[in-house]
């Protein structure tokens, strides 16, 4: 299973067919609780190709040896993106 942060995955396969796929992740915490960054694609069978880059933070717990998959948070677009990114290099940017 998943023992390590560095095993954790979150591309899925069913019936031999790839239905989610990990273009890249970032760790982004370690330990007890781990926080993962992950960009993906999904299987569009409509259109027989993977659809546009998605991402997805996922917060995972580990209990008896293993990371067990506890919240996440999917970010559905570019833009979507984009606009958490210009909030937190504004707050991050803010005198204290």
């Amino acid at each position: 299973m998943n023992e390590r942060v560095e095993d954790l995955t979150v591309e899925y396969e069913e019936n031999g067919q790839l239905l989610v796929k990990e273009l890249d992740k970032c760790v982004l915490s370690k330990g007890a609780w781990a926080t993962v960054l992950f960009r993906f694609q999904e299987w569009r069978p409509q259109s027989g190709d993977f659809g546009p880059d998605k991402y997805v933070i996922r917060r995972y717990q580990k209990s008896g040896g293993e990371y067990r998959q506890k919240s996440k948070f999917v970010i559905s677009s570019a833009d979507q993106a984009r606009k958490i990114v210009e909030a937190l290099e504004g707050w991050i940017g803010e005198p204290q």
